[in-house]
């Protein structure tokens, strides 16, 4: 008997940059409960527009810091403080990454 090697069918909401999620819609698709949320937002992780919860707007990008926290956690039990502070440092070597490549195209 031959084995079924198709792939899983994959289902998702396309995003587009211009689009912002409202608190509920991020934790719907992360997953999340609003503690958890509320604490990603407080310790820096996320950071939304608008000052009340309510009205809080995410990036579509929230989604993917998101994902980096939990896998973090989950693999190498590391605390949300922790994961903020690795998040930042993505964020500085990509922002050096796109340094060094816009020095190589004037070069």
């Amino acid at each position: 008997m031959k084995e079924d090697k198709s792939l899983p069918l994959l289902t998702g909401d396309v995003l587009d940059d211009s689009v912002w999620l409202s608190f509920g819609e991020l934790a719907r698709i992360c997953s999340l409960d609003a503690e958890c949320l509320i604490a990603m937002v407080d310790e820096g992780v996320l950071e939304p527009r608008g000052m009340e919860l309510q009205a809080w707007r995410f990036h579509p990008a929230s989604i993917t810091r998101v994902q980096v926290v939990l896998r973090l956690r989950r693999d190498l039990g590391v605390n949300l403080a922790g994961a903020a502070l690795v998040l930042d440092l993505l964020d500085e070597i990509e922002g050096l990454q796109a340094r060094l490549r816009h020095l190589n195209i004037e070069d």
